[in-house]
């Protein structure tokens, strides 16, 4: 049986490391001919992490709010790809973030980038490594063709599925460290708002607590190193960012990977996108609740509760589905894939590669995958007890 386990991990490591160094080579080709990192006249070409390096700059030399107004924010970016550009990559996140910006601005642009990338690329396959114990997962969540999506614009979503797993990990038996996992989500809110309710439910006073003060202590913190303007300016975009992205879709509905998303792109009004979402939130929240309650592996409820986060936001793009490969992690904590299984994880795969040849909100039918399979897995002992009355 080890054997055939050694022999499977080799087959895996094989063939998902030659899509690794596939991505790689596309990534050095890109480069060559204008398509990453810089343009063909060598300047940096207008992708997400720009706007990251940007803010990070106006951190470090005293303006740590100018990045939460678009259009200083804008002729900032000008300046720095040496050419004027539609659109706005708009600054949303919390003064949390604004750390990590300006330590990367530290760096030139082009070695902030690849470190960004490279050093938070380590900690998504040490997450992933650490939830299953077997280090040929770490191959699998590389080849997932989103990290290739999220390598080439520099977005952050290897950071946020490293937080979103370890959070999940330590839950199981160390509360205290999970609380400051979870805190750390703040810096995406939007993926952390699952928690409280399961720290609630669950009456895990110790990681509630651990999670409220740590969040506190990164508020104060924040506030020492930046002041009250960019807290102000924080909240006072957060209206017109809600109606930039969700009310008019300025990125275009296509690109938005929720049930949101998905019903404006068919045509449907704002106020039905919302209902949509908001029944399928409900309903995977209720779930991951429920399930949280019942005799069933941590894994198991794990899993549940990172597709419930995806699931949960309106505000979701094809980069956090790095993120998917969590609820993977821990269903192959649980118990090594069967057929089936490698199939449907196979299947996603190729559904997100439907986004390389059009952008379209393909997200409700990949994290369907693991709402699928975790069902699956929950009907399986149920299956086996009927089959034994019968015989």
């Amino acid at each position: 049986m080890e054997q055939a386990q050694s022999e499977t991990a080799k087959r895996i490591v094989a063939g998902c490391g030659g899509v690794v160094i596939a991505y790689i080579a596309a990534l050095f080709m890109l480069s060559r001919r204008g398509g990453f990192l810089l343009d063909v006249k060598g300047h940096p070409l207008i992708v997400d992490f720009l706007e990251v390096w940007v803010a990070g700059r106006f951190a470090l030399h005293g303006q740590p709010a100018a990045p939460y107004d678009w259009h200083v924010h804008h002729a900032a970016q000008v300046a720095v790809v040496g050419h004027p550009f539609g659109g706005f990559l708009g600054w949303h996140y919390p003064p949390l973030f604004l750390f990590v910006a300006a330590a990367l601005a530290m760096l030139p642009y082009i070695p902030a980038f690849i470190t960004w990338i490279c050093a938070t690329a380590v900690l998504y396959v040490v997450a992933i490594w650490k939830i299953t114990g077997r280090y040929e997962a770490m191959f699998v969540a590389l080849a997932i063709p989103a990290t290739f999506g999220n390598a080439l614009v520099g977005q952050n979503g290897f950071v946020t599925a490293a937080i979103l797993g370890a959070a999940l990990l330590a839950l199981e038996n160390r509360p205290w460290r999970a609380g400051l996992f979870i805190a750390l989500l703040s810096y995406k809110p939007q993926f952390g708002l699952l928690f409280p309710l399961i720290l609630l439910f669950d009456g895990n006073w110790r990681a509630l607590v651990s999670a409220s003060v740590a969040t506190l202590v990164l508020l104060a913190v924040s506030w020492l190193a930046f002041g009250t303007a960019p807290f102000a300016a924080f909240l006072g975009h957060l209206p017109s960012t809600a109606t930039a992205v969700l009310g008019n879709g300025v990125s275009g509905f296509q690109k938005l990977q929720s049930v949101y998303g998905l019903t404006r792109w068919l045509g449907g009004n704002e106020a039905a996108a919302w209902i949509a979402h908001v029944a399928a939130a409900l309903v995977a929240t209720a779930g991951t609740l429920w399930l949280w309650k019942q005799p069933v592996p941590y894994a198991i409820k794990a899993a549940a509760a990172a597709t419930t986060v995806l699931i949960a936001t309106p505000y979701l793009y094809l980069y956090d589905f790095p993120m998917l490969a969590v609820p993977f992690a821990f269903l192959y904590r649980d118990r090594t894939f069967d057929r089936v299984e490698i199939v449907a994880a196979a299947f996603g795969s190729l559904v997100m590669l439907v986004f390389v040849w059009g952008a379209l909100p393909i997200g409700p039918l990949l994290v369907l995958i693991p709402v699928v399979l975790i069902a699956r897995r929950l009907g399986a002992p149920v299956a086996h007890h009927v089959a034994l009355q019968r015989a």
